[in-house]
C-alpha cells in the first residue's frame, strides 16, 4: 500500500472517529453518527480497496471505544461499521430476493450480536425476559427497515462520490 493510501485511509478514519465523537455531544445521535462515520469508509473502500478500508474501519472503531463519550455509538460502529466492505459483495448476488436475505441476515445478526453483548455485559438478562413480544417484534421490524434505509443511502452516496465529489478530491489526477 502505498502513502497516498495510507494517507487517505488515515485522514477518513479521523473523519469517522470525528463523527462519532459528535454523536456523544449531539443527545440522539447514537444511531446517526455511526451511519455517518460508516459513509467516511467509502471513499477509502473505492480509492484503495477493501483491505485499506477495513483498516481504516478497524482504526476508527478502536479509537471510538478508547475516545468517545457515548459507548453504545462506538459500539453500534463497532458491530455495523463494517457492512460497507461487505456490500459491493453483496451486490453480485444474481437474486434480488437473495440479496434481501443476505442483508437482512447481516442486520439481525450483527444486532443481536451487539444488543446481546451489552445487554450481558450491563447485567441486565432480566430485561430481555421482561420485554414484551410485540415490543420486540416491533423493534426488530424498525431495525430492518432503518438497515435497509442505510444500505439504500450508502449505495447513493457511492454514487454521488463516483460522480460529483471524487473530482473535487482528486482534480488533474487521473485513475
Amino acid at each position: 500500500m502505498g502513502s497516498r493510501q495510507i494517507a487517505l485511509s488515515g485522514v477518513f478514519s479521523a473523519l469517522a472517529v470525528v463523527f462519532l465523537m459528535l454523536g456523544g455531544v449531539i443527545p440522539g445521535a447514537t444511531f446517526c453518527a455511526p451511519v455517518l462515520a460508516m459513509a467516511a469508509l467509502l471513499p477509502v473502500l473505492e480509492e484503495c480497496g477493501p483491505r485499506a478500508a477495513g483498516g481504516a474501519w478497524l482504526a476508527g472503531a478502536i479509537l471510538a471505544l478508547i475516545l468517545d463519550p457515548d459507548r453504545e455509538a462506538a459500539m453500534v460502529y463497532l458491530c455495523f461499521g463494517w457492512y460497507p466492505l461487505l456490500r459491493p459483495r453483496i451486490a453480485r448476488v444474481p437474486s434480488r430476493l437473495l440479496r434481501l436475505a443476505a442483508k437482512l441476515a447481516v442486520c439481525n445478526c450483527a444486532g443481536a450480536l451487539l444488543y446481546g453483548f451489552l445487554l450481558r455485559l450491563m447485567g441486565l438478562p432480566e430485561a430481555l425476559e421482561s420485554a414484551s413480544g410485540w415490543l420486540a417484534a416491533v423493534t426488530l421490524v424498525t431495525a430492518n427497515i432503518t438497515f435497509l434505509l442505510v444500505d439504500l443511502a450508502l449505495g447513493r452516496l457511492t454514487l454521488l462520490w463516483h460522480h460529483r465529489l471524487r473530482r473535487r478530491f482528486f482534480r488533474g489526477r487521473r485513475q
